[in-house]
């Protein structure tokens, strides 16, 4: 099951706290203060694992707590820092404070590791507290608590190239067809129900990854569909890559509800370079394509993804704009 938003509770380990203890030996009579600090608490950590795809484990376990640090002892010994906790997540996941929407960090290569909740400090015992004017001091601290935070996670994946498309425009087909990737197929609309990636080999040497998202429909950036709450995965993309049913009865209408749902979602993504691919070549025209003054100076390429027609071609003006970004 893909699953790409979830929320989740992570609490730092409190301080130790110090102690009050004095020195009670042979023949040291006034031994002086000897109470240890506290150890500090464990941190929560994040870890970007490039074998983790999807944000399903964080539906089962929602909360994570670091240890609290050891108290101080006597003998001016410190309490043992708490153990941190580690939580993997996929490459592409965005942490936000669920609070203030502060975002924390963004998770985009594997191995790398940020703290989301530092531990807190340990407590001071007495023997801090000695001056010139109290050499027996009994003061001491309580350990300072670790923070704490409910945070989101949002999964965003990571590829080159993403296809955009109303439902049934053809972009599961072409991806098969292009990638090992098999996305399910079918002629009925919302088919793809979350995102698909697939690698294109361009040629022995080069590659470059393409996203299939569920199909995009006219307010979609209100929450209609399935296309919004996917768009995510495309913003990360280089390029966009909108898919028009050539066999549609208003080839230029598709085009210009497209663009419209793209600005509308990020006025950023509706900036992004694309390419215009007509699907669907090997089927009777309902209507004519576009014109330049529609798609403006945007490349734009007739395929088949059933026939193969043309797909060299896309395929060789997508690496030309990936190449020239």
């Amino acid at each position: 099951m893909f699953i790409d938003y979830a929320k989740i509770h992570i609490k730092a380990g409190d301080g130790g706290a110090g102690c009050m203890a004095f020195r009670r030996e042979k023949f040291v009579p006034k031994g002086g203060p000897s109470g240890g600090d506290g150890g500090k608490g464990g941190d929560v950590i994040v870890e970007a694992d490039q074998h983790m795809h999807t944000l399903l484990d964080f539906q089962y376990q929602r909360i994570f707590r670091a240890q609290r640090g050891e108290h101080g002892q006597g003998s001016n010994k410190t309490g043992k820092n708490g153990q941190d906790v580690l939580i993997r997540m996929p490459i592409g996941t965005v942490i936000k404070d669920e609070l203030s929407s502060e975002l924390l960090v963004d998770l985009t290569r594997h191995g790398q590791r940020v703290v989301v909740a530092s531990g807190g400090r340990g407590g001071r015992g007495n023997a801090r507290f000695v001056s010139a004017t109290n050499q027996a001091p009994r003061n001491w601290e309580q350990g300072f608590p670790g923070e704490e935070r409910d945070v989101i996670l949002e999964l965003k994946l990571i590829a080159d190239v993403g296809l955009v498309g109303l439902p049934n425009a053809g972009k599961s087909t072409l991806l098969s067809c292009i990638s090992a990737a098999k996305p399910k197929i079918a002629d009925y609309p919302f088919t793809t129900l979350s995102p698909v990636l697939g690698i294109v080999r361009f040629n022995d040497s080069q590659s470059f990854v393409v996203a299939d998202i569920p199909g995009v429909i006219e307010g979609a950036h209100l929450g209609k569909g399935l296309g919004h709450q996917f768009l995510r995965h495309i913003e990360r993309t280089k390029i966009l890559a909108l898919l028009l049913d050539s066999s549609s009865e208003n080839i230029e209408q598709d085009y210009k509800i497209l663009s419209a749902e793209l600005e509308s979602y990020s006025p950023e993504m509706a900036k992004k370079r694309r390419i215009v691919v007509y699907t669907k070549k090997d089927l009777p025209r309902q209507s004519e394509l576009p014109t330049s003054k529609v798609i403006g100076k945007h490349d734009a390429v007739e395929i088949s993804a059933v026939t193969g027609e043309n797909l060299d071609i896309l395929l060789t003006k997508i690496w030309k704009l990936l190449q020239n970004i």
